[in-house]
């Protein structure tokens, strides 16, 4: 494991990221199932039967260096609900990229997300002293790309048929890659920007009450 970055629990109100661990494989079995996730063509999300075999894949890719992966818990309930990382990790340059991340369907558009993606860039600039943040997804894959430019990052350009993609639905089609960017200048906007956004959403919660 690179010494850069190391596991770390974050949490805050709406989410708590713990290093992701064999013993989180059946709440994530379950909430793949929310959706079935796994049938989106344009994004690659373990099935139920393959969900110890990637938490495998990720954590050894954790001993390597190249990935530190995180389990997604609801606070309400402690359960895990998705999956997330740092990935491409480039300690010589300060540079990470956030992504292979996925949610149970139920907790999708929710204060969740934005608020994971915060507790993960504030680490990354304000402990690890990163230089950029990148995050990259499918061109196809909207709501990515929407949620991705809400939190404030900029589009860096498309990387074109970058990748065969090898899901089943999708059998010999290319993968056009949208890479985006959070800079270290940018983030004290970026951070501005988030909180505004999840205390506007505290306070709806608090009116439905």
């Amino acid at each position: 494991m690179s010494h850069w970055i190391a596991p770390v629990t974050l949490s805050d109100q709406h989410v708590t990221l713990v290093p992701l661990a064999t013993g989180h494989h059946d709440d994530l079995v379950d909430a793949v199932r929310d959706g079935e996730l796994w049938n989106l063509w344009y994004t690659a999300i373990p099935a139920p039967d393959a969900m110890a075999a990637e938490i495998a894949r990720r954590l050894n890719l954790q001993t390597q260096g190249s990935m530190c992966p995180f389990a997604v818990l609801d606070p309400a309930s402690g359960r895990a609900v998705g999956m997330t990382t740092y990935m491409n990790i480039d300690a010589t340059n300060r540079r990470v990229e956030i992504g292979s991340t996925w949610y149970r369907k139920s907790v999708q558009r929710s204060p969740l997300n934005t608020e994971a993606k915060r507790l993960l860039l504030a680490h990354a600039f304000e402990q690890l002293s990163c230089i950029a943040v990148e995050f990259r997804t499918h061109f196809f894959n909207h709501q990515s790309r929407h949620a991705i430019e809400r939190l404030g990052a900029k589009l860096d350009g498309v990387l074109r048929s970058h990748q065969t993609n090898t899901h089943p639905l999708a059998a010999g089609a290319m993968r056009d890659t949208c890479v985006y960017s959070i800079i270290a200048s940018e983030w004290p906007s970026v951070r501005t920007h988030l909180n505004f956004q999840l205390n506007r959403a505290s306070h709806k919660d608090t009116r439905s009450c």
